[in-house]
């Protein structure tokens, strides 16, 4: 048994910063729950099975108003609480136990994975949903980067995480009496966060980047993901300008040239910082465009060491991958040429390159120099490209298929690597338990592996019918919870808000749909026909539909979408749900309690989508079109497709939109959900177990799981994007 986790930490360069914080956390609680503070400031409590329930056991009300933020709980909670939770039986030793298993997990020769001499992957992105109480993410892009973090500390994959640290991150909505969004921002303290301030020689580490007319300074923050440390870049420093110091305020904000210095700060700032630490990656990977500035970095490092400015281009190329997330114009930014004239110019003059060469690279067109897109710089300086899905990797080899050569740079030829989750995160702990007890011993860690996954069928159906029901009345007490405080913010009367909330029935079918309010989405499709639909609600065999999601608050058609679901709930009270502030803590329960999972955006506009496969982690099943990851999962047996009539290729941006598709797309899913899906829901034997419907189930765990976890994610990019594609970099 460890005597004390603080033990540890060698007082040494790289442990002191969080060696200081975790001890001076240590030093405001009873010696018995010292090892809280050790867990609290490493992310893999939020992984690791049953330690989050240590730290709500300490304080339950507090822990959730803190939005299960560890450091925060352990920093407000009143002396008398932290004593009162000593003192309970067994939980000091509980404490104890989550602090050795850390330990041993995080010791260099635990486990199995990749070996010591693996490249060294910096994953660079501009949002990562760690968990929710770290909110510096809008939406499935930063939780997929948060996952590939958590995924490589369990296979101990050489990588560490640059980004930006958001004083207000992404917006929160509430939903007015009307329906409407109406947004809000929240402060975020990082001194109240499980992350520490990066010093060198006792002061903050600093490094600067020239945007505008002035060298922005950034501070740098670190976050512990398991054993992948996260680099956080934060400009709002005191030397800073005060228009500087907001530059990284909020997360994918309407100005546009602020936009672009927030990729600047990435980029450049981001390669700067692993500079300063004595980082040097192997491997520069650009998750989605707005990194792309990392690249040209690199080859003023290579141009610095000799290089010529051509041979220095061909490096940093040599050393880059990217992948691409979006074929949604929104999701590929374009700037002007007095834009990047604004923000990069003194940088450009700075870099030793030729300003037309770096401009030309980001050129779409070769022969019209209008507009710079951060993805196709990307595409031109890097060796290897993908997208995320096989149907998206052919949708962006045709997207991008006019992007010419630049002298000897071509664009990087666009593969695919599908997208997976982290099982761990995303599997609940019930349906965890329950496969511990029928599951090779090594499932969690050979989880892509699909003979693992041929013992579901040896789960008794009782077992998981019992699991199912454990997770759907979990969501509806949240539903339940959600609803009766959003409508008594909106003027009902409590009563008759607790009233509205109470009628949700836990053991009627739910179907799910949660992701952005954005148009090529169809959140609305489900409600385009309300006669057919209140049909498909009612008893005998009753429905009930659970929506969330947010939109940009510059998107207006997005939240017109939210008033149609808005509405829906009105018309349909007791059966629709609209639950505001979609967040990853939302949606654990959410993908967890769902029977069924609705995705019906309009082809090929669905780059992967990786909801679909946490609601299989759990036992649910797919309703979707054939797009995304969906067109490589679907076999007939593990889940539905909606005879989707598809739109055409982006060209320019443009969504394919047809009306009349949309209207025959509503209609197979009526008929789908009408004819099939809820009939197989209700079909019970005498104990009420549905076996036919829990065949499909297993089927779809069985066949899901090992090909869409974030472990067969990480097996393909390191295979893939290996030391023989990224060389490492000589200057020759």
């Amino acid at each position: 048994m460890l005597s004390d986790p603080l033990d540890v930490f060698a007082d040494t360069d790289g442990d002191a910063d969080l060696w200081r914080a975790v001890a001076d956390l240590a030093s405001r609680l009873p010696d018995e729950l010292r090892g809280l503070a050790f867990l609290a400031y490493n992310y893999a409590w939020a992984w690791q099975p049953g330690v989050a329930e240590l730290f709500a056991t300490v304080d339950p009300g507090r822990w959730e108003l803190c939005e299960q933020n560890p450091v925060r709980l352990l920093q407000e909670a009143p002396r008398a609480v932290l004593l009162r939770a000593a003192q309970r039986d067994g939980f000091a030793a509980e404490v104890q136990r989550a602090a050795a298993a850390l330990v041993d997990y995080l010791s260099p020769t635990a486990g199995s994975g990749h070996l010591g001499g693996d490249p060294l992957v910096a994953f660079f992105c501009a949002e990562f949903g760690v968990h929710h109480s770290l909110p510096l993410y809008a939406g499935g892009l930063g939780v997929l980067a948060g996952d590939v973090l958590k995924e490589a500390s369990d296979q101990r994959m050489p990588m560490v995480g640059v980004g930006l640290l958001y004083r207000q991150g992404y917006c929160r909505q509430r939903i007015d009496a009307s329906g409407w969004q109406q947004e809000y921002w929240v402060d975020i303290d990082p001194g109240r966060l499980p992350a520490v301030l990066v010093t060198q020689r006792e002061s903050p580490l600093r490094v600067s980047v020239p945007i505008g007319t002035r060298e922005v300074g950034a501070q740098v923050w670190r976050v512990d993901v398991g054993r992948t440390p996260l680099y956080l870049l934060d400009p709002d420093i005191p030397d800073n300008h005060p228009a500087d110091r907001l530059l990284a305020r909020r997360l994918y904000v309407g100005d546009r040239r602020v936009r672009l210095a927030q990729y600047a700060l990435l980029g450049i700032g981001g390669l700067r910082a692993l500079r300063a630490l004595g980082v040097e990656p192997t491997v520069l990977h650009l998750n989605e465009g707005h990194p792309a500035l990392a690249a040209v970095e690199w080859s003023c490092t290579a141009m610095a060491l000799g290089a010529s400015p051509e041979r220095a281009l061909q490096m940093g190329s040599e050393r880059t991958v990217f992948t691409t997330h979006t074929p949604v114009a929104d999701g590929n930014d374009l700037f002007t040429p007095d834009e990047i004239e604004d923000v990069l110019g003194s940088y450009l003059d700075q870099s030793g390159l030729s300003r037309h060469r770096v401009l030309a690279l980001g050129h779409v067109d070769t022969d019209h120099e209008a507009s710079f897109a951060v993805t196709a710089l990307a595409l031109r300086t890097s060796t290897r490209a993908n997208g995320v899905s096989r149907r998206h990797g052919e949708v962006a080899r045709q997207m991008w298929s006019g992007l010419g050569r630049i002298d000897a740079h071509p664009a990087a030829p666009i593969e695919y690597v599908t997208n997976g989750v982290h099982l761990p995160t995303w599997m609940s702990p019930e349906m965890q338990a329950l496969l511990n007890r029928y599951l090779p011993r090594d499932w969690f860690s050979e989880a892509a592996n699909p003979a693992v996954w041929e013992a579901i069928e040896a789960v008794p159906d009782g077992e998981l019918w019992e699991v199912r029901n454990q997770l759907r009345r979990r969501l509806i007490e949240e539903v339940r919870y959600r609803t009766a405080g959003e409508r008594f913010g909106r003027g009902m009367s409590l009563a008759d808000a607790e009233r509205a909330a109470g009628v949700l029935d836990e053991n009627a079918l739910v179907v799910g749909f949660a992701r952005r309010l954005a148009s090529y989405k169809r959140t609305g499709l489900i409600f385009q026909d309300s006669d057919r639909l209140a049909r498909i609600l009612e008893p005998p065999n009753p429905v009930q539909v659970v929506v969330a999601g947010k939109a940009h608050p510059d998107d207006q058609a997005g939240k017109q979408l939210g008033q149609v679901v808005f509405n829906a709930e009105e018309e349909h009270r007791g059966r629709v749900a609209f639950l505001s502030d979609y967040a990853m803590g939302l949606a654990s329960i959410l993908v967890a309690g769902a029977d069924v999972w609705i995705n019906v955006p309009r082809p090929p506009m669905e780059a992967s989508g990786t909801s679909g496969m946490k609601v299989a982690l759990n036992g649910g099943l797919n309703l979707s079109v054939l797009d995304g990851w969906w067109a490589e999962a679907f076999d007939d047996r593990n889940g539905w497709s909606v005879a989707s009539h598809p739109g055409t290729v982006p060209d320019g941006g443009e969504e394919p939109s047809t009306a009349s598709g949309d209207d025959l797309d509503a209609t197979d899913l009526y008929r789908l959900l009408d004819s099939e899906v809820i009939p197989l829901f209700y079909r019970r034997d005498a104990d009420g177990i549905p076996h036919d419907w829990l065949i499909r189930v297993k089927h779809s765990i069985r066949t899901i799981a090992p090909q869409f976890c974030a472990t067969r994610m990480l097996h393909d990019y390191a295979s893939r994007y290996s030391t023989s594609h990224c060389h490492h970099p000589r200057v020759t």
